[in-house]
């Protein structure tokens, strides 16, 4: 009888476990089921750009189907409980699935519902989010009409999934205003509880830089409270007020509640993950990647795909018996757009902060650290990217887990 291996989730990192693992389990004596609520794929990185106009839904929305490989199983369904003891899953239609092996790629979510006031009458009148194809649709229609005033984008508290986008959002939004030329009709306010204006000093001091030269003002240190609707003012603790005419908003990101449920995760819903191999702290057949775990890397597709390179080769190794590999350090790059037609590009890990330098190759063609169309072209050439060959669990030509990009001498 064959053995099975079962997903949770069919997002980014669920999708790339599933085509690594298809490639290399023998295929008479594993099956694999992925198992998502959702029959659509979303490109998430695309939110960040429907409010602007600069996407559009049907370029980011394809089948969960057409990415996983056709000898996968796809089961269309909710979670409600992991049953570790019992190797199985509760789903909650009644079926239950049982399990050889076990990978949680569940994600994380946007929760509003968890800062007081920002649910209520004027959630997504005059209080948005962009974490949501929901959310960004609302918002574009907001911004399309909207005559100006103060617009404050906000993080509520970290972490979040791709930690760069807000900024994006302001400094897309500061190109967006004057393109129309309003920006004169609107300030612009970053608030985040962050002590500048990201979580590495280095890329912190040069983002600054930018909020600056494009008349941004960053408030840091300001974890909120509440959100008072009815004086449009966004409440630290400390006592410190922030105006608002329209709040662009990062809700508290939380884990599956299907963690919550499985009493496995931690106040946020987040898998206790070793950092290193990414199997779970709490059972040795349990493995857990991208969003959901509790790691202290970045919420984001680049760092889901070099765990993965990771986990395939240390789930076989679980099934010969051999030692994991601790492997895996953290590492993440991402684009960040920072308007007018230019991007930067960092490469940091646990351990080590952004730099200067060239990407991916010693001779380019991108450059770290530094704006330039070229990043701006290689963020938007991700999108094909990502459906074509990330998800597919292809390797990326001169970017992997083990490389990293050149530092200047």
């Amino acid at each position: 009888m064959s053995k099975h291996l079962l997903i949770l989730g069919g997002g980014t990192a669920g999708t790339m476990m599933a085509n690594h693992l298809q490639k290399r389990l023998p295929k008479v004596d594993w099956r694999i089921s992925v198992v998502d609520r959702s029959d659509k794929h979303l490109y998430q990185p695309g939110f960040l750009f429907l409010p602007f106009g600069i996407y559009e839904e049907k370029t980011i929305i394809r089948q969960t189907v057409d990415f996983l490989p056709k000898n996968v199983e796809f089961v269309q369904a909710e979670v409600d409980k992991i049953e570790p003891e019992t190797h199985s899953v509760a789903l909650q239609d009644g079926r239950k699935l049982a399990y050889d092996l076990l990978i949680v790629a569940t994600g994380c979510h946007t929760a509003p519902e968890e800062t007081p006031g920002m649910l209520g009458p004027k959630w997504r009148d005059n209080i948005h989010d962009f974490y949501t194809l929901d959310g960004a649709r609302a918002l574009r229609e907001k911004l399309a009409a909207w005559p100006g005033g103060r617009l404050v984008i906000h993080i509520n508290e970290m972490p979040i999934k791709c930690p760069v986008a807000p900024l994006e959002f302001s400094f897309l939004s500061d190109t967006f205003f004057r393109k129309k030329g309003m920006r004169d009709k609107v300030n612009l306010t970053y608030v985040t509880p962050l002590s500048g204006a990201f979580t590495k000093p280095k890329a912190s001091k040069k983002l600054s830089h930018l909020l600056g030269d494009k008349g941004i003002e960053l408030v840091t240190d300001f974890t909120a409270e509440k959100i008072d609707q009815e004086r449009n003012l966004l409440v630290c603790y400390d006592g410190r007020e922030v105006p608002y005419d329209l709040l662009v908003t990062t809700p508290t990101n939380m884990g599956d509640a299907a963690i919550q449920r499985s009493a496995l995760g931690d106040d946020l819903n987040f898998m206790p993950t070793h950092k290193h191999t990414l199997q779970s702290l709490q059972h040795p057949d349990v493995f857990v990647i991208g969003d959901a775990t509790n790691l202290l890397a970045s919420k984001a597709g680049s760092v889901a795909h070099f765990e993965s390179e990771t986990l395939a080769d240390n789930i076989m190794r679980y099934l010969k018996g051999e030692p994991l590999k601790e492997e895996f350090d953290g590492h993440s790059n991402c684009f960040i757009e920072s308007g007018n037609g230019k991007a930067l590009l960092i490469d940091f890990s646990y351990e080590h902060e952004p730099h200067e330098g060239p990407f991916p190759f010693s001779f380019g063609p991108m450059r770290l650290l530094e704006e330039s169309r070229i990043n701006h072209w290689g963020k938007h050439a991700f999108r094909w990217v990502y459906w074509n060959i990330l998800l597919k669990a292809w390797p990326l030509p001169g970017i992997s887990r083990n490389k990293k990009a050149p530092i200047n001498p």
